[in-house]
């Protein structure tokens, strides 16, 4: 009888368990599918072929930048700058200096025309009488000739007139020009001395008054210098007048001209004395310093003159000082000139703005005036307009062919 319970008992919980198994595997049917994960699924990369190289993952990775394009793609972490350097500008080439007046003839003749014509007019009359030679004189005053060159060049034009007798225009041309080449110097020295010692530049000053153009022709006598083979250092000694060493360094890169300057305001005659320094140190041939031209009629302005020639003479002596007058100026520019004698020693007159005015007496007045040569002459706003002054291109200019 206990055999036939456990019989029984047993039966029912394999039954039991049957039915368990049955509901459990009915439920897993009926439940949804689930969500796919938002973890992407990672593929690992291809076994390689024979011959080639497999791809790492920091591979896959970059090259996913670089065909994404994204900002920075191909750049190193750390990047170099680049420093592009700026073209240096194209040096300019000056034209010679050789013959150059007479290629500027036309443009002389055209202002000084009225002196010309009005002379050989005067002395072409049939009767030279008193009233004609007073016009003569007239004429020449008017061209700033000044009072004692024109009586005196009035005076051998009557003695060489009375006994030339019959004066034919050819002959008359002949005759005035060669009292105004006497009149103007044939015989003195015009060359701008350049030369310096052996272990020193020579050194050029150049003053004169502002409005004249004296740092514009500082600027032109170093294309002239350049023209003719030497090598040049600007110093910008004009500290008092705005803009007016940023003039002149223009004019120095130009053609190749290194300029030494300070602030405005600075102490000219340190910065002349550093110039001079420099052109030693780079070995130059010529060193040309740009003053300051204030009023010359202020005494102190006048003696901070000529403590820059003085501290510059420190090097050695100075080769040249040229003084720039402005034509146009006149009897006007002869005060200027007595002024600035007085504290430096000129050596030589550069006379510019010469082709717009008929005034071209004024050679011969300062000439006369300071002792001393017009050695060049502005003859227009052209960089290449400045020329050395030869007394008979100029005296060609004046009376024509």
């Amino acid at each position: 009888m206990e055999i036939v319970i456990l019989a029984v008992v047993i039966a029912l919980v394999a039954v039991g368990l049957i039915s368990g198994l049955v509901v459990s595997s009915r439920k897993k049917k009926q439940l949804p599918p689930s969500a796919p994960s938002s973890t992407p699924t990672i593929t690992p990369p291809a076994e390689p072929r024979v011959g080639e190289e497999a791809e790492t993952p920091r591979d896959e990775a970059r090259r996913t930048i670089e065909e994404v394009g994204l900002p920075g793609a191909g750049t190193p972490v750390e990047d170099t700058p680049v420093v592009i350097e700026p073209e240096a500008p194209e040096l300019e080439v000056p034209e010679p200096t050789a013959g150059r007046l007479v290629r500027l003839r036309a443009r002389l003749a055209r202002s000084q025309n009225s002196l010309g014509k009005g002379l050989l007019s005067l002395l072409s009359r049939d009767n030279l009488d008193e009233d004609t030679w007073e016009e003569i004189e007239d004429t020449l005053l008017t061209a700033d000739v000044g009072v004692a060159p024109t009586q005196e060049l009035v005076e051998r034009l009557r003695e060489r007139v009375r006994v030339l007798g019959t004066r034919t225009p050819d002959e008359l041309r002949t005759l005035l020009r060669e009292e105004l080449v006497t009149l103007l110097g044939p015989e003195l020295d015009r060359e701008v001395k350049t030369e310096g010692g052996d272990t020193t530049p020579g050194v050029v000053m150049v003053v004169g008054v502002n409005g004249t153009g004296k740092t514009t022709t500082t600027g032109k006598l170093a294309r002239v210098l350049v023209a003719d083979g030497r090598s040049v250092v600007l110093g910008a000694a004009d500290t008092f007048r705005a803009a007016a060493a940023d003039q002149l360094q223009t004019w120095g890169e130009r053609v190749g001209a290194r300029t030494v300057r300070g602030p405005e305001g600075g102490d000219p005659a340190s910065i002349a004395f550093d110039a001079v320094k420099e052109g030693i140190a780079e070995g130059a041939d010529v060193v040309l310093i740009d003053t300051a031209g204030r009023l010359h009629t202020k005494t102190g302005l006048m003696d901070e003159l000529g403590k820059v020639k003085r501290v510059v003479e420190k090097h050695g002596p100075l080769d040249e000082v040229l003084l720039v007058l402005d034509a146009t100026t006149g009897q006007n520019g002869l005060v200027q000139a007595r002024v600035f004698a007085e504290v430096v020693d000129i050596t030589g007159i550069v006379l510019t703005k010469l082709d717009g005015t008929a005034k071209g007496g004024i050679v011969i007045a300062v000439q006369r005036e300071l002792g001393v040569p017009v050695k060049l002459i502005g003859l227009g706003e052209g960089p290449d307009d400045l020329a050395p002054f030869e007394p008979g291109a100029f005296v060609d200019a004046l009376i024509g062919d």
